[in-house]
């Protein structure tokens, strides 16, 4: 009776098979690309807010004098639309909408920064998962080599360990950097998403303080 190894069987064996150090190597850099991936994730998420209703609400307090109280929304919401809506109301009372621009740019440009936080360490384990790989692969053909030259013979039963060793570290950095590469494709596509929300609430803000007389135009 043949009994089917179950998938967490399989993997494990070719983790075995392909040798536990040059099997690992890709492996710490999935766990450590997948948890930074998985952190930003949840980051830009939470910081994710309904762009529209803020900016209505400011409006709102802005036409009726209320600073103070626009500058409570803007505390009690989270997020870097509403960080840098803090900052260009904090700025408001000094009158030049230079002054308000100022703040608004330096400070975006602060939040894009924390946006950006660890995509750069993610890049360097996509980077280097397929390279850790690679290396698995010469070693494992050196392996193939130096058993020919061992044997003295160069039939596939002497070679089939090291090229086995060889393919199985090249296809694990390969899986690793694709996983890794489609969660950054999808947090970079992210940041743009709110980065483009920032600019355009930015501006927003600027008419609004503008419009309703708190800064000169």
């Amino acid at each position: 009776m043949v009994v089917e190894e179950s998938g967490i069987q399989v993997l494990k064996k070719k983790f075995i098979e392909g040798g536990a150090f040059f099997m690992s190597l890709p492996l710490i850099c999935f766990i450590i690309g997948l948890a930074i991936a998985i952190e930003r994730i949840i980051s830009l998420f939470w910081m994710s807010i309904n762009t529209d209703k803020f900016v209505a609400q400011i409006e709102e307090q802005v036409a009726a004098g209320n600073i103070e109280g626009a500058k409570e929304i803007c505390r009690n919401t989270r997020g870097p639309v509403a960080s840098i809506f803090y900052q260009g109301l904090d700025r408001s009372d000094q009158g030049s909408i230079d002054i308000v621009e100022k703040s608004v740019v330096s400070y975006g440009s602060v939040q894009m920064g924390q946006l950006d936080k660890g995509l750069v360490w993610l890049a360097l384990f996509i980077a280097l998962a397929p390279m850790l790989g690679f290396l698995g692969t010469v070693i494992g053909m050196i392996d193939a080599f130096d058993a020919i030259e061992a044997a003295g013979d160069i039939s596939p039963a002497v070679v089939a360990k090291g090229i086995k060793v060889a393919l199985l570290t090249t296809v694990a950095g390969l899986i690793v950097a694709i996983i890794l590469q489609i969660a950054y494709n999808f947090i970079t596509s992210k940041v743009d998403a709110i980065v483009n929300k920032m600019e355009d609430a930015s501006i927003s803000l600027i008419d609004i303080l503008v419009k309703n007389n708190v800064i000169k135009g």
